[in-house]
């Protein structure tokens, strides 16, 4: 059994997330993995890994794994806050329940996520929360109203969150990447926003690996707990805005 601490991932199944779990097993960390595909997470084959069905919209569900993968592998050092959706589209043909996806995933989801090992880190003096953001929650874009407002919300809350918890030495991270080459396009059904976006993409000779995202993550992590990189700006160089 590993001596490192626990590192739990939501949104574990694809992505950033799979990423960054198969980055934190390589270096050989226990990890808590959590999404709805319990098939993919499975697939991985990563050692140490407690895999957990989880919905972000449902708090309880959250609070189980972190409790199932704590009683494994001890408490939670690190908390990737990553699941999330992208339902882009063009806000007046847009339908409703696409905000409202999006606004339960991507802020209520986030809020769920961090609420289930706060306590814990606040109790212990210790731990590392890492938000997952965006481009789109520093800047608007064309299509991306309401995921815009989501991302800006997640920078919010981890501003706040931040000065909140350094007096209890936690530290909070935000990530927000350009152009990434994962399935987040999947969630996008309007077919103008869609080609709108791939070719702008194709314009910058496409996006930048989630492997790249996950090292940063782990290798700011790996450095003091007094040391924290408030947040992590990563795009293709291409990439213009």
């Amino acid at each position: 059994m590993s001596d490192k601490p626990l590192i739990a991932i939501t949104g574990a199944s694809s992505g950033i997330g799979e990423a960054t779990a198969k980055a934190f097993a390589n270096a050989g960390y226990p990890l808590l993995l959590m999404a709805r595909r319990v098939d993919r997470m499975q697939a991985l084959g990563l050692p140490d890994a407690v895999i957990a069905e989880v919905d972000v919209r449902d708090r309880a569900a959250i609070a189980a794994a972190v409790a199932k993968g704590e009683a494994a592998y001890g408490p939670v050092d690190l908390m990737f806050a990553n699941a999330g959706v992208a339902h882009l589209a063009d806000i007046a043909r847009q339908p409703p329940e696409e905000w409202d996806a999006m606004i339960d995933i991507n802020t209520k989801g986030v809020m769920n996520t961090v609420h289930a090992v706060m306590a814990g880190m606040i109790a212990r003096r210790r731990g590392t929360l890492v938000m997952m953001s965006s481009i789109a929650g520093r800047k608007v874009y064309p299509d991306h109203t309401v995921y815009c407002g989501t991302k800006f919300f997640v920078h919010a809350v981890s501003e706040s969150l931040r000065d909140y918890l350094s007096d209890y030495d936690v530290r909070v991270q935000v990530i927000s990447p350009g152009v990434i080459e994962t399935e987040v396009l999947s969630g996008v059904k309007d077919e103008k926003t869609l080609a709108d976006y791939q070719a702008n993409k194709a314009k910058m000779g496409g996006g930048i690996g989630p492997e790249h995202v996950a090292q940063l993550i782990l290798s700011t992590y790996e450095m003091p707990q007094a040391a924290l990189v408030q947040e992590i700006v990563l795009t293709p160089t291409r990439q213009k805005y």
